[in-house]
């Protein structure tokens, strides 16, 4: 599906299912260099129980058109736009890793519109590394290898996934080497630069989930869990073992934890 969010045509899949304003809506938003396609489970189960699901590109990433946006405040005035371009009066939000950040400040900013709130693979705070900066600010392909290597737990070293045949590792960087130039700067500039975690978080009135890793190295788990103490209502579902890029490593984990929003 395409829209006008703004001045820029946005893609946003829709899980398989044609677009529905009459229907209750969920917005799936994807982490720092990603795309709408790290959706496609709970996009597509949310699609077929009841709700109109919109995963979009966000500026400048995937199909989407315009420049990414450069900090975590704008992405959140991005969601608002994008709700309203779908003619929705309100949205539950779920989102991983800069996406989680994204979600916690909309909802903090939106109080009336966000009925619920999904957070994966997150932290009040995402501080990123110099080096990890230096690369992606020269478009060196050594920071796609540390994102994607801190990313994913031990197990992605192994091969890791759950269909038969795949490599975790090579399909995330893959991912990642899509992305136009400047892009993963971009996003983790914002993460590195956003302070407002815990304060968003005391704003926010819709219930919250958090699905965390435990052996999370970008997000650690300490982070996330004093986040969930910042929210008036919220429940955290910790995965053993698990490390950042939670919807690759555990999908049907992640799915089962989302879907008690819609409970």
């Amino acid at each position: 599906m395409r829209l006008k969010v703004n001045t820029a045509e946005v893609y946003a899949a829709t899980g398989g299912r044609p677009f529905d304003p009459k229907l209750p809506l969920a917005v799936f938003l994807h982490g720092a260099g990603l795309d709408h396609t790290v959706w496609v489970l709970l996009a597509r189960w949310f699609a077929h129980h009841g709700y109109a699901v919109l995963a979009p590109d966000l500026p400048g990433h995937g199909r989407s058109a315009g420049e990414p946006l450069p900090s975590i405040a704008a992405m959140a005035d991005w969601t608002d736009a994008l709700i309203t371009a779908a003619g929705a009066g309100a949205a539950m939000v779920i989102g991983q890793s800069m996406g989680s950040l994204v979600a916690l400040e909309t909802a903090a900013r939106l109080p009336d519109r966000v009925t619920a709130l999904g957070m994966i693979g997150t932290a009040a705070a995402m501080p990123v590394s110099r080096d990890l900066l230096t690369a992606a600010e020269a478009n060196d392909h050594a920071a796609i290898d540390m994102v994607d290597i801190w990313g994913h737990g031990f197990r992605a070293s192994l091969g890791g996934s759950l269909a038969p045949g795949l490599w975790m590792l090579g399909g995330g960087m893959r991912l990642f080497e899509r992305e136009r130039p400047g892009v993963l700067f971009a996003d983790l500039s914002a993460c590195n630069d956003y302070r407002n975690g815990l304060a968003a978080a005391a704003k926010v009135t819709a219930p919250a989930i958090l699905v965390l890793g435990e052996r999370d190295l970008m997000t650690p788990l300490k982070g996330g869990l004093e986040l969930a103490a910042a929210l008036s209502s919220a429940r955290v579902v910790t995965l053993k073992g698990a490390g950042h890029m939670l919807m690759a490593e555990r999908p049907d984990e992640v799915l089962a934890a989302v879907r008690t929003l819609a409970a």
